[in-house]
């Protein structure tokens, strides 16, 4: 009679080799329809398992905080090719992963359309740039993206971003305690981007909005498994919270308008209201609603979580800091006795503060993956990617990669100084006719709020476990006012911040817990 150690043995080939059946399986019927001579033609990969395919390694790259693992193991299987084939998110799919080819890809919109996965089109919208086909894109596009970037606009949002700023600033450290820092974060930058687009929204709505957008944001990149107990079904529920939230405001807006009641002033949605293209076609509801949507969202999540990595990375690089601390100064000497706050002439001064913001957006880029489709066969690196594939952007492995950037996982913002990224090889604000319209926004955003951080404040980092938030690593910053400038008076006021990062299941109350983010090597 077999032992329990034979049938261990068998056993486990029986599970290789039931394993390796799937994949082949499910490989063949992916790509038998391509033909021998095509399927030849595809990047290395597999499509592993059937409606699976990478995505638990892809889930658990992220899980486990070492977001380079997934793309590493391809180039540890397959070598440096720059493309590989897996099943993502339902669909055979492209992965890129080299300048060159990222490159090819965002520039090339004959032959790539957007090709963002289901959940997130359904959550963000149809009818927001990540669900429309090109012509559309661009016709939206130019109707919306003048007011939130070019000089005008920045110089008409540049003061209240700095009164904003100020102002948060002050209330942390009047509060005592521990602030959660990203959570905070995110509430500033989501007041800024509310006061855009949709003025002074009262304290009631702006909650609702901030809870929808927290529920929504755990979804985008979730499958679309419309399931109680799954992160899109909650995510889904919040988006039709925020629309209905959203069409109420717009509601008003016409009934005012229809009313001819005087407006104090012009926001986002009265020129989305009021928009017409060259052919006289104005925006109907959803439009406006889905362009909302994605605005107020964009505008607010990448900002915090790019100014608290920043902030950070200032804080640990004492050198770093110190220069740029220097540089502010410098700055704030040089502004007229009569000016109040600082104007886009200072902020156009902040060199080596911009570095600083470069090198952090190039470091840990939230942002990290774009999606595209295939609209016919086309050829990137050698290899075939087939009409009706899906291609995921990888601009994380770009910026982490040692032929672009020498020592990348060294947090160095001198490597700017005189440097000029070509094309493909700095992704944080995407490329081509996809460049994100509000990069300038999302900068000044940020140097504003580093500028007076430098200036008058400081943190220590300490690291704690709280048993009712299993999966969480929190840690608790200690923020000391330090500067004898008069512009900051409170000099021994402490700021104590905490921030959260959700590395497993987040604790049922999503609204005092950050979205989940890749943290830095």
């Amino acid at each position: 009679m077999a032992g329990p150690g034979l049938w261990a043995v068998v056993a486990a080939v029986l599970a290789v080799a039931i394993d390796a059946i799937v994949r082949i399986v499910h490989g063949w019927a992916r790509e038998s329809s391509l033909g021998a001579r095509r399927r030849a033609q595809l990047p290395p990969g597999n499509m592993g398992w059937p409606v699976v395919g990478a995505m638990w390694s892809f889930l658990w790259a992220f899980k486990s905080g070492n977001p380079d693992s997934f793309i590493s193991s391809f180039i540890r299987r397959f070598g440096r090719t720059g493309v590989y084939r897996a099943f993502m998110f339902s669909s055979p799919t492209i992965l890129v992963s080299n300048p060159d080819a990222c490159k090819q890809v965002l520039m090339d919109d004959e032959s790539f359309a957007e090709g963002w996965p289901k959940a997130a089109v359904a959550l963000i919208g149809r009818k927001s740039f990540i669900g429309l086909a090109r012509e559309e894109h661009r016709r939206l596009r130019k109707l919306t993206a003048a007011p939130i970037n070019g000089f005008d606009a920045l110089t008409t949002y540049l003061g209240f971003i700095d009164r904003t700023v100020v102002e948060t600033l002050r209330r942390w450290s009047e509060a005592g305690g521990e602030i959660e820092f990203l959570t905070e974060m995110r509430r500033m930058t989501f007041k800024v981007i509310v006061q855009i687009f949709l003025t002074a929204a009262d304290d009631a709505t702006m909650l609702a909005l901030e809870r929808c957008y927290t529920d929504l944001n755990y979804g985008v990149r979730a499958m679309a498994i419309n399931l109680a107990g799954f992160a899109f079904h909650k995510a889904f529920k919040a988006r039709k919270r925020l629309v209905s939230v959203l069409q109420g405001i717009l509601n008003e807006r016409r009934a005012a308008w229809a009313k001819g009641l005087p407006r104090s002033s012009m926001d986002m949605m009265d020129r989305l209201i009021e928009a017409e293209d060259e052919h006289g076609r104005r925006l109907d509801d959803e439009e406006i609603i889905d362009i909302l949507v994605m605005y107020l969202n964009a505008g607010h999540e990448s900002s915090a979580h790019i100014t608290m990595w920043a902030t950070l990375f200032l804080q640990e690089n004492p050198e770093i800091f110190a220069k740029a601390k220097a540089e502010q100064e410098e700055i704030v000497r040089s502004i007229p006795p009569t000016q109040n706050g600082i104007s886009l002439r200072e902020f156009r001064k902040m060199e080596y503060l911009s570095q600083v913001i470069d090198e952090t957006l190039r470091f840990v880029n939230i942002s990290f993956v774009s999606f595209r489709e295939a609209t016919k066969d086309v050829f990137v690196n050698g290899y075939l990617i087939p009409k009706g594939w899906k291609v995921q952007l990888w601009y994380r492995s770009v910026h982490m990669d040692p032929e672009v950037y020498p020592d990348p996982k060294k947090f160095n913002p001198s490597r700017w100084e005189g440097y000029s990224p070509r094309p493909g090889t700095f992704l944080s604000f995407g490329l081509g006719t996809r460049l994100c319209p509000g990069n300038d926004l999302a900068k000044l955003e940020i140097s504003v709020f580093l500028h007076h951080f430098l200036l008058g404040y400081k943190y220590a980092i300490y690291t704690e476990t709280d048993n009712d938030f299993p999966g969480l690593h929190q840690l608790f910053w200690f923020l000391n006012s330090f500067s004898t400038n008069e512009s900051y008076p409170n000099a021994q006021m402490k700021l104590s911040l905490c921030v959260f990062f959700c590395c497993t299941q987040a604790h049922e109350d999503k609204s005092k817990l950050p979205d989940q983010i890749p943290p830095p090597p």
